[in-house]
């Protein structure tokens, strides 16, 4: 598959497997070996580079991004961030402060900061929550992030993304992608990689059919109404945190815990709904919204409702050749809803259970309930008895405590390395106590460690 990129300002026309990763390429055909190799799973941040399109610049993880999502792109590797003697105001602040120890995961940090510097960000602890220091020398790294809040961004660094040639199996439209995908039912479908990706680093597997997603720009992008977000299946993650958070700021507050910068970046609604993981934590939220999906198959299309999409584990309602063009969240559905994402790290990490809460009370009254969960079940799922032990009951202290033994009803959830089904269990309904208890105006005592790492109760 022949494709055109510009890597550190060189116009670069390669023809290579569709599956080679970028990481392989900078280190093995092109020497540029400050790009390392940690994790080989988008976890670490060791391979950090930063990738201009239309949208602007974002960090992405070169380990689990294959070259034909590079096309019409740009590409800075660390190697490209000085000019000659003149060092980039991050490498020169990482010097100064001493935020290099080993060095192995030094690259990776420099590009999340030096694209983060580029785009004015500076919530430097949310930037670099995808890179892991070994050496745990963060403090000097933050002190070096904080340095370079005002220094100017350097000249050079801007590789306007250009027009390039078709490439075969990369549609340029949906209309294309239905048509391509009715000739080759059986192709995997590759949005941001982030979990393709590790199929082929990790699993070895050899992806005989595949099609590229990224060129389809009438798959991306959200549209607001006065009644619901509908929300392009090519759309990332980073983009779901503004739109939702006046809105449901609990909902926007779990995408900014959804993995790292790097894969938020990447990573696509549509995928983290399409590949039906029971423990993927958009589903939950977006089924107690109320949330519906539209899919395509050649020119025909239906709606159906984002619950029944999950029939079991490893199986969803969609046809040969059918795909996720979009995601319909009514605003209505985001009302009254929290969201609770229960992990053992607070960044980039898996859910042990993620529980989504939408209840409305009228005149003290639970006139309806819409509860879901991730990591319960085989599937994404709501809780039915629970909701039907809430229902037409007062919202008291009485009710709650009532409802509770029916999420036993509702789940029989497993035990694995994150969390047993005791426990699963347990704080399912702690949830549940949680979301009257925050109604009432009552403390919590849940800690939330602030931008400032003071800890507030």
């Amino acid at each position: 598959m022949e494709i055109t990129f510009r890597l550190n300002g060189e116009l670069i026309t390669a023809s290579e497997a569709p599956t080679r990763t970028l990481l392989d390429y900078l280190r093995e055909t092109r020497g540029l070996t400050g790009t390392k190799e940690g994790c080989n799973e988008g976890d670490c941040g060791a391979c950090t580079v930063m990738v201009e399109d239309a949208q602007g610049k974002k960090p992405l993880n070169a380990c689990i991004l294959f070259l034909p999502q590079l096309h019409g792109k740009s590409v800075t590797t660390v190697e490209g961030l000085s000019k000659g003697d003149s060092l980039h105001p991050v490498q020169k602040a990482m010097i100064e402060e001493h935020g290099s120890q080993c060095g192995f995961c030094t690259p990776g940090i420099v590009m999340s900061l030096a694209t983060a510097h580029a785009r004015g960000e500076t919530a430097h602890k949310d930037v670099l929550a995808g890179n892991l220091c070994r050496c745990t020398g963060y403090a000097p790294i933050l002190r070096a992030a904080k340095k370079v809040e005002d220094a100017p961004v350097p000249e050079g660094l801007d590789h306007i993304p250009f027009a390039t040639p078709a490439i075969v199996e990369r549609p340029e439209t949906t209309d294309e992608l239905a048509a391509i995908y009715a000739l080759r039912p059986d192709a995997v479908l590759i949005a941001g990689a982030t979990d393709v990706g590790l199929w082929v680093t990790k699993q070895m597997r050899d992806l005989e059919e595949v099609i590229f997603l990224g060129g389809i720009e009438d798959l991306k992008g959200i549209t607001e109404t006065t009644e619901a977000f509908e929300i392009g299946a090519m759309t990332p993650i980073a983009d779901l945190i503004a739109a939702f958070k006046p809105h449901a700021p609990s909902l926007a507050e779990m995408y900014r815990r959804f993995a790292s910068t790097q894969v938020r970046a990447a990573a696509t609604l549509g995928g983290n709904i399409a590949n039906g993981s029971p423990i993927g934590d958009s589903p939950p939220p977006l089924i107690a919204a109320g949330a519906t999906l539209k899919l395509r198959k050649g020119e025909d299309r239906r709606s159906i409702a984002l619950e029944d999409f999950f029939i079991t584990y490893g199986k969803q309602d969609r046809q040969p050749s059918e795909f996720v063009e979009s995601i319909t969240v009514p605003k209505a559905g985001l009302e009254h809803l929290k969201v609770y994402k229960l992990s053992k790290r607070f960044d980039q990490d898996i859910s042990a259970v993620c529980g989504a809460f939408n209840i409305t009370v009228t005149d003290g009254t639970i006139t309806a309930a819409r509860i879901a969960f991730g990591g319960m079940a085989g599937t994404p799922a709501r809780a039915k008895t629970v909701e039907a032990a809430l229902t037409g009951k007062p919202w008291t202290q009485k009710t709650i405590d009532a409802a509770l033994p029916a999420f036993a009803e509702d789940y029989t959830p497993m035990s694995d390395m994150r969390a047993s089904n005791t426990y699963r269990l347990t704080t399912a309904q702690n949830m549940l106590r949680r979301y009257f208890a925050e109604d009432q105006g009552l403390a919590t005592s849940v800690l939330a460690v602030t931008q400032t790492g003071k800890e507030d109760a």
